[in-house]
């Protein structure tokens, strides 16, 4: 690739008659080899008997002779391979290393690549997350030999390097691939990234979206593009223009807020979870399947034939489809209590599960592809749930029925109750969303993440704790219990009025009038979105988030961003129409966001837990809540012994300044002087606190340091 842009610049530059033969020197470095293994030998694998051992091939399927169904066809295999002793390939010594590795996800290695190779790859880099998309075995690979030290007398060459990859490189297991490096001793940074760009001419490839990487050794500042406007894409002409940032470039490859270093929250766990992972499309049945087996009939059947939702259910409309759920019984249990739906599964999932290669799949076929024990439980005893389609163009919750099995592809959050709904549909938590989740590349839809995005999300008080009318805060929460169920209400009633409406529909419409308000340079409605606007009441959809973002916005008590966020483009999606007043709002939110993630954080280290649904959360997590045993300074990630030997204040000056430097970049937030002069030895505090103090004006004065409201610091990363 670098010969390539070389030979593209001399012939930009100085003509045709620049470029000599042979056009690619020898120098040793261009090699005909597999670029991330080598191994022993390739062995096919064999049964008990000697039998060789295949698998499906994933595509080949036939008619079933009954149903006249598609089914798997058990005769199109493909053979499968082990690879001894695999080892990581050795690469050339050079400067710089470039490339496109394959776009292929970390779930999809196994049937891209074979099982056999997807493991070796796995054994040569064990430290690699499972889930890590394939492109980061060779990102893993130039970062290792970055930062390798070199044998004694000779140097290191490689300078630098750069890959382009699928936009998922910020989810969470690539992303983990990236901090490892930056987190390390002797760090690299990246100093060039963009995030989120168009795959060029890529008509068939369904709008694949890329990010670009570039790292260097050391703790760096780096560039971040972003694209500002892109057009004529299938073209040999694109026109992509990127605007760019200088600053700290971070793991999920943005600057700002420092995402990568937000901590789970007890207060979330155990209260969200993917829905079902069916692994055998045959559980899905029609309701006149579903009363022609039984239901409404045969007595328990309820339980296990329910409405399911998947992702298009929820942004579009409802199929109208039920699935069969069978855990925890027994297939005796099904065959003699169930004997219609035993034939139903025999016919229709068995086939496929028996060439499944996970052995609990295979033993357990009638049940789903997973036991889902978190769902279940968190779901037990709740008459409703809330739910969003994991990816998806706006980042919208619902409540749903108790009733309703939900899909692998909806993340479901097992609180019924209304004021978190409208926390979660707030602007505070659609932007956290967006910054936390990621990107998809087809489509580029945003991703809702249960570990990523749910879990660390902080809640304002007025939605955690039981409240009573003489609470201060008792009003809050009441205002925000009204308002969810207002939104999930209207919502409802509006589609449930008129067929042609969609969810996604409401929020395309509701974007289009927020450019419209805001005197963006859009076209006016058409015809088409007139329908929805009128329909769909859009204004009066936009009046209620509004409500909400005003409400949960005085909630956390930042009322001061209400005229930059509430009512401005872009609350689902960022939109090209934002002002540069409100991205700095945002990145103010999400700095915001961040800080109180990490006092969060601290109290639950001191044990103070602030449980969303405390009744079934401290039962099974209570314990988890440490004791305070230490003493916690302020909101520093140091903790400090009751007994023991307190660092001491250096009597230098130019030594206090490093001190108090060093322990502000360690800090998990803003910080005051107080909770820095804590830190050392109990002598002359009152002197101390005064000099702390004088040492962090002077650090605001040189730009080392800023203040923000509260006489609270932090260093700017």
């Amino acid at each position: 690739m670098l010969w390539i842009g070389y030979l593209k610049w001399q012939l930009k530059t100085a003509g045709l008659a620049s470029i000599t033969e042979p056009i690619l020197d020898a120098y040793g470095t261009i090699k005909q080899q597999d670029a991330l293994i080598v191994f022993d030998r390739q062995e096919l694998l064999r049964d008990g008997t000697g039998r060789p051992l295949s698998r499906w091939d994933g595509v080949t399927k036939k008619l079933h002779p009954i149903t006249g169904e598609e089914i798997p066809d058990p005769d199109a295999t493909v053979p499968r391979y082990s690879y001894v002793n695999p080892k990581r390939a050795p690469w050339p010594e050079v400067e710089f290393v470039v490339g496109n590795p394959p776009f292929i996800g970390g779930k999809d290695m196994r049937q891209e690549l074979g099982d056999g190779y997807a493991e070796a790859c796995w054994a040569a880099r064990p430290h690699l997350p499972g889930g890590a998309d394939f492109v980061m075995h060779f990102w893993d690979e130039a970062a290792t030999r970055m930062l390798r030290k070199p044998l004694k007398g000779q140097t290191n060459p490689l300078k630098r390097f750069g890959f382009i990859t699928t936009n998922s490189i910020t989810q969470t297991f690539s992303r983990r691939v990236i901090e490892r490096y930056m987190a390390a001793k002797e760090p690299l940074s990246l100093i060039f990234a963009v995030p989120d760009h168009p795959w060029m001419k890529a008509a068939d490839k369904a709008a694949v979206r890329i990010a670009m990487t570039v790292a260097e050794k050391g703790d760096r500042e780096g560039v971040l593009a972003e694209v500002a406007s892109e057009a004529q894409l299938n073209t040999d002409t694109p026109q992509v223009l990127l605007d760019s940032r200088d600053g700290k470039v971070r793991a999920d490859l943005t600057i700002g807020a420092d995402l990568s270093r937000v901590a789970y929250l007890n207060a979330n766990e155990l209260l969200a979870s993917r829905g079902v992972a069916l692994h055998g499309a045959g559980f899905i049945v029609t309701p006149a399947q579903a009363k022609g087996m039984g239901l409404g009939t045969v007595d328990g059947l309820e339980n296990h034939i329910l409405d399911y939702r998947n992702g298009r259910d929820i942004a579009q409309r409802p199929r109208g489809v039920m699935v069969i759920d069978l855990y925890p019984l027994a297939i005796a249990d099904v065959q003699s209590r169930f004997s219609s739906v035993y034939q139903h599964v025999v016919e229709r999932v068995k086939p496929e599960r028996e060439s499944n290669r996970e052995d609990f799949r295979r033993e357990y076929w009638w049940w789903f592809g997973r036991r889902h024990t978190d769902l279940r439980e968190f779901l037990d005893g709740l008459p409703r749930y809330i739910a969003t389609v994991e990816t998806t163009r706006h980042r919208t919750f619902q409540f749903l029925d108790a009733g309703i099995r939900p899909d692998n592809m909806l993340v479901c959050i097992g609180l019924e109750t209304a004021e978190h709904l409208t926390v979660l549909s707030s602007r505070p938590s659609v932007v956290w969303a967006i910054a936390t989740g990621g990107w998809l590349g087809v489509g580029n839809d945003p991703r809702y993440s249960k570990s990523r995005t749910f879990d660390p999300f902080p809640f304002p008080l007025a939605a955690n704790p039981k409240l009573g009318p003489n609470d201060p805060l008792f009003a809050q929460q009441e205002r925000l219990r009204g308002l969810g169920e207002r939104l999930d209400h209207f919502r409802k009633q509006r589609l449930a009025a008129y067929p042609f409406l969609t969810m996604t529909g409401l929020y395309n419409a509701l974007e289009r009038l927020r450019e419209l308000d805001n005197g963006c340079d859009v076209p006016p409605l058409s015809d088409a979105e007139r329908d929805v606007h009128q329909a769909g009441l859009i204004s009066v959809l936009k009046e209620i988030h509004d409500d909400i973002d005003r409400a949960v916005l005085a909630a956390y008590g930042w009322e001061d961003l209400i005229p930059s966020l509430v009512g401005k483009p872009g609350a689902t999606l960022p939109s090209p129409h934002k002002t540069v007043e409100q991205e700095r709002a945002e990145e103010d939110l999400l700095t915001r966001l961040v800080a109180l993630n990490h006092e969060r954080a601290v109290e639950e280290m001191r044990g103070l837990v602030r449980w969303l649904r405390p009744g079934f959360q401290i039962p099974k997590l209570g314990v988890k809540a440490p004791k305070p045993e230490g003493e916690h300074v302020g909101t520093l990630d140091i903790e400090m012994p009751v007994t023991g030997d307190r660092p001491k204040w250096p009597t230098d000056g130019l030594e206090q300044i490093r001190i108090v430097r060093d322990l502000l970049a360690k800090a998990l937030a803003p910080t005051p002087s107080e909770a820095i002069a804590s830190v050392f030895d109990g002598r002359n505090t009152g002197k101390r606190k005064d000099r702390v103090e004088q040492v962090l004006r002077t650090l605001v004065a040189t730009g080392l340091a800023r203040e923000v409201e509260g006489q609270r610091y932090f260093l700017p990363r």
